[in-house]
């Protein structure tokens, strides 16, 4: 049942930032970059925030002038899988009914990795109640002096599916903010189905905290491929010891997903590295200035997808599925840059992956915030058939190369 929305004010450097929750599970904020998560470690600085009833955030119209181009659908109708271009959908989301008893239950592995065992992210964290500043000399930089090193543990769920053949070579998922037992479920009836390969789903949660500053911030929002390699070096090799599976090393056989930053950290494992990964699968994908610390090869942080990386680069062979909600975040005064806007960078992603030939499904939804659940729902079942366009779907012991 979904819990009242409420306001989240918070006073740094003379900045407010309106944040809401979704679907009552706890969000907290960080107060310039306004960037909402359900964390793995709720116990954080911005708990003890000041909240109080507001009204909705703006909603925003799909056919705003700039916006691109869009066919609306029936109410409750999902674009079709096999489509390219730019969906309407809503206001209302029918979420689909639950997999029925008679269809194959994949299994879940779960192990921990603790920041110890890492070459790559040895841990970093920000101090409870301190959060960053804009450079004076430039608003679009932000200044985090209160970031230090700092232990995590990390649980990884690995969803192995009934119709996987021990000792075969399978293709994966890998996600975000784990685990998503949403996407395994989903994943039950879709292979079941014979609708997509019979597939690994590797869900790995965050090292905590969020945004500029904190451990989860530095992994997914950082415009490098240290995230990817991360995932290559120290994930992926414990996940086909400790799940007993083979995993391909075919970038078409290859996909990553998330919501959010792990939307937008989904988009730069495929982009930096391309020989890894095809597909990729974003909610409310933070394509923002969110990325700290600063690099001066992409000021802008995520931004610089859609304002240079894509339009000034050759097309690479990415696939991407992407959604964006009516009343997903709008934070026009942070860092008063001008690029926290949510919806518009979504948008734009939208016309410059257009313009440079990409295959790409993007979904407007109605009545929706930010990675709303229902949403998600209504979706992802026909998000994971486009993803998956292609690739051949008959017996997951076809389905990858080595």
């Amino acid at each position: 049942m979904t819990t009242p929305r409420c306001l989240v004010i918070c006073l740094a450097a003379g900045l407010i930032t309106i944040v809401y929750p979704v679907f009552g599970h706890p969000v907290f904020d960080h107060p310039v970059s306004g960037h909402p998560v359900s964390g793995q470690n709720p116990a954080s600085p911005q708990s003890s925030v000041q909240r109080s009833e507001h009204p909705a955030p703006p909603t925003r119209d799909p056919n705003t002038a700039g916006y691109v181009t869009a066919k609306e659908l029936p109410d409750r109708v999902n674009p079709p899988a096999n489509a390219d271009g730019n969906f309407i959908l809503g206001p209302t989301h029918q979420v689909p009914p639950s997999a029925q008893d008679e269809i194959p239950k994949g299994a879940v592995i779960e192990f921990t990795m603790n920041s110890s065992d890492s070459k790559i992210y040895p841990g970093i964290a920000r101090d409870a109640g301190t959060f960053g500043t804009p450079d004076p000399v430039d608003p679009a930089k932000l200044v985090v002096t209160t970031s230090h090193p700092a232990p995590y543990t990390r649980k990884v769920a690995v969803y192995v599916p009934r119709q996987y053949v021990a000792g075969s070579v399978a293709p994966f998922i890998v996600g975000a903010d784990g685990p998503d037992l949403l996407l395994f479920s989903t994943l039950d009836t879709l292979i079941a189905e014979h609708k997509v390969p019979a597939m690994i789903a590797i869900s790995i949660g965050n090292g905590s905290g969020d945004a500029q500053g904190s451990e989860r911030g530095l992994e997914y929002d950082t415009m490098s491929g240290v995230y990817a390699e991360f995932v290559e070096k120290e994930v992926l090799p414990l996940v086909e010891s400790q799940a007993h599976v083979k995993l391909t090393k075919d970038p078409d056989g290859r996909a990553t997903m998330g919501g959010s930053s792990g939307g937008s950290c989904a988009l730069i494992m495929a982009w930096y590295h391309p020989e890894w990964y095809h597909r990729v699968l974003t909610y409310s994908g933070t394509f923002v200035n969110q990325q700290w610390p600063y690099n001066p090869q992409t000021p802008h942080g995520a931004w610089e997808f859609h304002e240079h990386l894509i339009p000034e680069s050759a097309a690479k062979p990415i696939r991407l599925w992407m959604e964006v909600g009516d009343r997903d975040l709008f934070n026009p005064n942070v860092m008063r840059d001008n690029m926290h806007d949510w919806v518009l960078a979504n948008e734009q992603m939208a016309k410059v992956l257009a313009a440079k030939g990409y295959h790409y499904q993007f979904v407007f939804a109605r009545n929706a915030g930010h990675v709303e659940r229902a949403v998600k729902q209504q979706t992802l079942g026909e998000a994971l058939q486009y993803v998956w366009q292609g690739y051949p779907v008959a017996g997951g012991e076809k389905g990858g190369k080595n």
